[in-house]
């Protein structure tokens, strides 16, 4: 049968923490010294209170270098700007930001009132005035948060007798080539089934098969690594207690990449 595939097993525990993971890229423009240093001191205390969040923060006093940093496609997920100031208008660049980077989100923190209406138009998702109150800057992150999460999470369409069903990557535990048909089982227990396909299992999965956590260990099956119960000789038994074959040639592969994988979780 070749090599065998070492028993390993990795925490739940473990596994569901990680999951909860989140990593945000925050840029701050305020020509104000003052206020840049009091938004990173409650994005830090926010950050302290939610184990497993992590901010990667650009300050700017000069809107302009932030201007060129959008022109050249680094996009923020979140951006925390004044509206007044020197050298240009929040509005101004919101509006490139939402012209460029759509999907990013804008909060803004200013000290007039006046510019309500100008930030709808743009899509802010929060307006706060100075100073700043804790508990609802701390409100706008999280809704901050939450839209980034919706927008960021990846979705793999299935053809079905009824259309398309889109589901979250997260979702899936395994994938089975079943009479040219995906069968698509979900974390939940649930199963979806495509229509015949007309395409190989290879280019039906082939969205799938390039991210990290997915890894094709046999001709008919493409398996989530997140949701792996335990690697058993030449089979993977899954969280869900379904039993998955290994193909002969690809067992050493299979043990490295998951090694690699466990080793990452924890």
């Amino acid at each position: 049968m070749g090599g065998a595939l070492v028993l390993l097993i990795v925490p739940k525990e473990v596994k569901n923490k990680t999951q909860r993971k989140r990593q945000m890229k925050i840029a701050i423009c305020d020509d104000s010294i003052k206020d840049i240093r009091n938004i990173e001191g409650l994005l830090a205390e926010y950050q302290e209170s939610c184990p497993g969040l992590e901010f990667e923060i650009e300050k700017y006093m000069d809107s302009t270098k932030l201007k060129q940093k959008i022109q050249q496609k680094d996009f923020a997920e979140i951006y925390i700007l004044d509206i007044i100031m020197s050298e240009t208008t929040g509005i101004d660049l919101g509006s490139q930001i939402r012209e460029e980077a759509g999907k990013s989100i804008i909060i803004y923190i200013t000290s007039s009132d006046d510019f309500a209406l100008d930030a709808y138009e743009v899509h802010a998702a929060r307006y706060l005035l100075k100073p700043i109150e804790r508990e609802k800057f701390f409100e706008a992150l999280e809704y901050a948060f939450s839209c980034t999460e919706v927008k960021r999470r990846p979705m793999y369409l299935v053809k079905t007798r009824d259309g398309l069903v889109s589901v979250p990557y997260s979702k899936i535990e395994y994938i089975e080539n079943s009479s040219r048909t995906l069968e698509v089982n979900l974390t939940e227990g649930k199963q979806i089934r495509s229509i015949f396909m007309r395409k190989s299992f290879e280019e039906e999965i082939g969205q799938l098969a390039e991210e990290r956590e997915f890894i094709q260990v046999h001709k008919s099956f493409l398996i989530n690594m997140g949701y792996i119960k335990r690697l058993d000789g030449s089979n993977v038994i899954m969280d869900s207690g379904v039993r998955i074959p290994v193909s002969r040639k690809n067992v050493a592969n299979v043990k490295r990449q998951y090694l690699m994988f466990a080793a990452e979780q924890y």
